[in-house]
């Protein structure tokens, strides 16, 4: 048997069964084409755990298994299905499903930054790190390239992501974030020049710089939100400038209008203090 009939077996035999009631065919009712298009849900759904499940594993993606998964009936929709459960994983991991070899139709998922392990950070199975990553590196640029602890925990918990709590995708998250994309330089977390009692705040690193852009975070974020990266019209304009310059002249430019807009504010919440 197969890896993707192991796969299967188990949670897709009953969809499978449910294929025979509401088969999609070219010529559906109105009152059939709701049905259609809520098992084609299904199928995308399946579809992606499949992909994941194959990450996790480390095992080949083949064209020929996606299609099994999917299932022979829906083969005229196999095209929609492979698309929106594609663009699906990589709003949530970051990762692309890319041909790597088109003679065998042998597909991978391949992490949107060079994270090791392919977005697993550390050796061994597992699901990829880089949607975390691409979504603090948004925070970060959003905020005016410098994100203070405070936010970016706030912003955590609007994604149901809490300190302190382990997850079956990114583990601890603050020793992620604070320690291990640190440690890989695609973070910088230092306290808050001039800063008193200490801040502390997030920047992106170097490997940030060197690995992606601020147009491509904001192509990112806008894709997860539907949306045009025009919408967001100042972080276009400055994520347009930052095209044409080299990604040590961005990681420069930025550390320095951090630093000296940390240094103003600091000294002006002095003066305000009562003596």
């Amino acid at each position: 048997m197969t890896s993707a009939g192991v796969f299967n077996a188990g949670s897709d035999e009953r969809a499978n069964s449910r294929d025979e009631e509401y088969p999609c065919s070219s010529e559906v009712s109105p009152s059939t084409e709701s049905s259609c298009s809520n098992f084609i849900n299904i199928k995308v759904g399946l579809l992606e755990q499949f992909l994941l499940y194959k990450f996790k594993m480390k095992q080949r993606i083949l064209k020929e298994d996606m299609l099994k998964i999917v299932n022979p009936r829906y083969q005229n929709q196999f095209a929609e299905i492979h698309r929106r459960a594609s663009e699906h994983t990589e709003v949530v991991f970051a990762v692309d499903l890319k041909e790597v070899n088109p003679t065998c139709h042998l597909y991978d998922l391949v992490s949107k930054l060079k994270l090791p392990n392919n977005g697993r950070i550390h050796v061994g199975k597992g699901l990829p790190k880089t949607g975390l990553l691409m979504t603090f590196l948004v925070v970060i640029f959003l905020k005016g390239n410098c994100a203070n602890k405070e936010d970016t925990w706030k912003f955590l918990d609007m994604m149901q992501i809490y300190d302190g709590k382990k997850y079956y995708i990114y583990g601890e998250p603050r020793k992620l974030i604070t320690q291990d994309f640190v440690r890989l330089k695609y973070l910088e977390y230092h306290q808050v020049p001039c800063s008193y009692p200490a801040h502390y705040q997030f920047l992106w690193g170097p490997r940030a710089y060197t690995e992606t852009s601020k147009m491509k975070v904001l192509e990112y974020l806008a894709k997860v939100n539907d949306i045009a990266p025009g919408a967001f019209s100042s972080q276009y304009e400055e994520a347009l400038q930052d095209e044409e310059e080299s990604p040590s002249q961005r990681c420069s430019r930025n550390w320095h209008y951090c630093s000296g807009q940390d240094c103003l504010r600091a000294k002006f919440s002095s003066f305000s203090q009562p003596y």
